[in-house]
């Protein structure tokens, strides 16, 4: 019987009903071996079922996979298209075993990069390496072994036994001791050391890291043990898990992804302490943490209830951010979000929190919203006992919005049907209430007050914004900046030396942001931007002198000299461009003509390198492609990336190529390379060439 009779016969046998009303899956035990040279991997897996309805077959979800061996006493193990099929004549009431060797080429959920591997499966894609079960209301307790390079490590699910080397390898055996979704299992391999914490529960916490990020260390995971403990204490029941770990990955898809007790997030987010005040991973670290209860403990029955993960995680992420950073900043967190939503309801784009096609907008900060209201709506004390109630009753387990509303609905003491029909139905956004809401805050009040001052003449505002400008709150502070702007300068510049002596570093930043023409008057204070530690003012900074002051541009070439800025080297790279084209700097008498020059210019290509991750990369892009500096290797480069699994570099990458391909000189530099290229970008390419 061929692959397509197997599957259209075995799929009819459970077409008159869901597997899960059949079978209950128990335990997976897989043992995976990726090969990064073949972007492959082989697997081994023993798999215990519990069969609740007689049948004579049950299947895996497996994309693409091909079924190697399997144990000849027993069940029958064969493999279509998209499931792997295991037959037998299973009685009610049994558990059986199958036990099988599989391998697969994914094309997507397993990711091979430079010196790292990692899995992706958020929703149900987990079945692209791991035969499993797509459907997110089957949970099963997963116990993983991976296989590595020596000289690797390796994060997964569960508490690590003790890895064991055989040959050429190391054998990683992780050990879950609950059951979860399968689109939560996750491993990755890679360069890594790691910091270890013990929450004040006892849990381990372990905090990876590249060793060459060892001084970022602290601030990429400040507070970490802090908004551990904040939310064990805030949402009243203990950590469900064994242990806790966190790893930064290079191009990751998202900003975080929160797999059962090891979360995966961007290396964007690893930074030095400058970095820190520009872009931490603070908020991410909160929100996938919160989700290892509001996700993986209980997890969303369908899509309809899936803000009751998102919006969760939001919501608690803000608390913890509440608890190290304070109240100011908790309001001010949802009064920007309640200005997007409100944007969003009066363009007639609002949705309901029940929408399963609703945007992450709505899901994530319209949950957010609900759960804030519903807060002061009950109370406290309901609140947190509705939630401690609604996660013991249904922990390991699916949740529906109902099962919640009902939990919420024991405790409380006053009616929430408008609640459900107002937060939850409608798709409008309730801004009056959220405005009411937003009130409470005397800093919100404030900024109000601030802010209302926008229609008025300058002459009448002067003293207000000053007094803004005065030992200024981080936000009321930016608003009196802002305010500034199209002012005529001669009647601003008081006020902007005022909010440059505040020596607030937003406040600052604002001016940097804002300030297009740079009078004389403030030229020096102006210039003490470069010193802030901020590399978003900082980089702005250099790029408006260096424009401005032309006289001075090698003055301000030395001074951010050696500054790398970001993950993404913001800084050295706009160096690097201003240094290119800057007539005469850098001339080395002991040297050749533009030896400097050559240097400057190759460092810069090669960040376009599939060496670089992708937030690197597309930097250096545009830069190439600004001054014009391509050359084969950064069309080479820049054909690679337009096949990059992460969208946010491959659209751009694709867009940046097809104006190039409108040049004649670069259309017949690039219409041969693919000979030059993987054969996945060679075929991308004999796609547009053909178009």
């Amino acid at each position: 019987m061929n692959k397509f009779l197997i599957a259209l016969f075995f799929s009819s046998l459970t077409a008159f009903a869901q597997q899960t009303d059949i079978v209950d899956f128990l335990n997976i035990n897989a043992t995976v071996n990726p090969n990064a040279a073949e972007k492959s991997i082989t697997g081994t897996v023993k798999c215990s079922f519990k069969v609740l309805q007689k049948t004579d077959s049950i299947f895996l979800d497996a994309k693409n996979m091909k079924i190697i061996s399997f144990a000849l006493e027993g069940i029958v193990v064969k493999a279509a298209s998209d499931k792997i099929w295991l037959s037998d004549n299973f009685e009610a009431g049994k558990t059986y075993t199958a036990f099988f060797t599989y391998e697969a080429k994914p094309k997507q959920t397993l990711y091979f990069f430079r010196n790292e591997i990692w899995t992706q499966g958020q929703g149900k894609y987990t079945s692209h390496w791991l035969p499993s079960i797509d459907d997110v209301n089957d949970k099963i307790e997963f116990d993983l072994t991976i296989a590595s390079p020596l000289n690797k490590s390796v994060i997964a699910n569960g508490k690590l036994l003790k890895p064991e080397e055989r040959d050429v390898q190391k054998y990683w055996h992780f050990d879950m001791k609950e059951p979860m979704s399968s689109y939560l299992v996750a491993f990755a391999i890679g360069d890594f050391d790691k910091k270890e914490l013990t929450s004040n529960s006892g849990i381990p916490i372990e905090l990876y890291y590249k060793p060459s990020d060892s001084l970022k260390v602290e601030p990429t995971y400040r507070y970490s043990k802090q908004i551990f403990d904040f939310l064990e204490t805030e949402i009243d029941v203990p950590y469900p898990w064994q242990n806790y770990k966190q790893v930064p990955v290079r191009d990751f898809l998202y900003a975080g992804m929160e797999n059962t007790s090891a979360t995966f997030f961007s290396e964007a987010f690893v930074v030095d302490s400058t970095g820190f005040n520009d872009r931490n991973y603070v908020n991410v670290n909160a929100h996938e943490l919160a989700h290892q209860w509001f996700g993986d403990l209980v997890t969303e029955k369908a899509g309809e209830d899936h803000w009751l993960q998102e919006g969760f995680a939001t919501y608690y992420a803000l608390l913890a951010e509440r608890d190290i950073f304070g109240e100011d900043y908790y309001y001010w967190q949802l009064y920007q979000t309640a200005e997007q939503l409100k944007a969003m309801s009066d363009e007639g784009k609002g949705e309901s929190l029940l929408n399963p096609k609703a945007s992450s907008l709505t899901f994530y900060q319209k949950g957010a919203w609900a759960l804030h209201i519903l807060r002061e709506r009950i109370g406290d004390a309901a609140f947190k006992t509705a939630i401690k109630n609604y996660l013991e009753k249904y922990k390991f387990k699916n949740v529906s919005t109902e099962d919640f509303l009902n939990e919420v609905k024991a405790v409380a003491q006053v009616d929430i049907s408008d609640f459900e029909k107002n937060w939850l139905q409608q798709s409008a956004f309730q801004s009056e209430e959220a405005y009411q809401s937003l009130l409470k805050s005397s800093f919100i009040k404030k900024y109000f007050e601030v802010s209302a001052l926008r229609a008025m003449p300058l002459a009448d505002k002067k003293d207000s914004l000053k007094t803004a400008l005065t030992f200024p709150n981080d936000f009321i502070g930016q608003e009196a900046v802002y305010q500034l702007v199209d002012e005529p300068l001669s009647e601003t510049l008081p006020l902007y030396k005022a909010a440059f002596e505040s020596n607030n570093l937003y406040v600052r930043q604002a001016v940097a942001l804002s300030l297009q023409s740079i009078p004389r008057e403030l030229q020096t204070e102006y210039e003490s931007l470069l010193h802030d530690a901020s590399y978003v003012t900082m980089e702005t900074a250099l790029y408006q002198l260096w424009m401005q002051f032309p006289e001075k541009r090698t003055e301000y070439l030395d001074k951010a000299k050696g500054v790398e800025g970001f993950q993404n080297k913001n800084i050295r790279q706009l160096w690097l461009a201003l240094a290119l084209v800057t007539e005469g700097y850098e001339n080395v008498e002991t040297m050749p003509a533009g030896w400097q020059e050559e240097n400057h210019l190759k460092e810069l290509r090669n960040y376009t390198s599939t060496e670089y991750s992708f937030e690197i990369r597309q930097k250096a892009f545009e830069y190439v492609n600004e001054l014009q500096l391509w050359d084969l290797e950064t069309l080479k480069n820049l054909l690679e990336a337009c096949i990059h699994p992460t969208w946010r570099f491959s659209k751009p990458s694709k867009d940046m190529l097809h104006d190039l391909l409108q040049n004649e000189q670069y259309y017949e530099q690039i219409k041969v390379l693919g000979r030059q290229v993987s054969e996945k970008a060679a075929n991308y390419l004999n796609s547009i060439i053909k178009e």
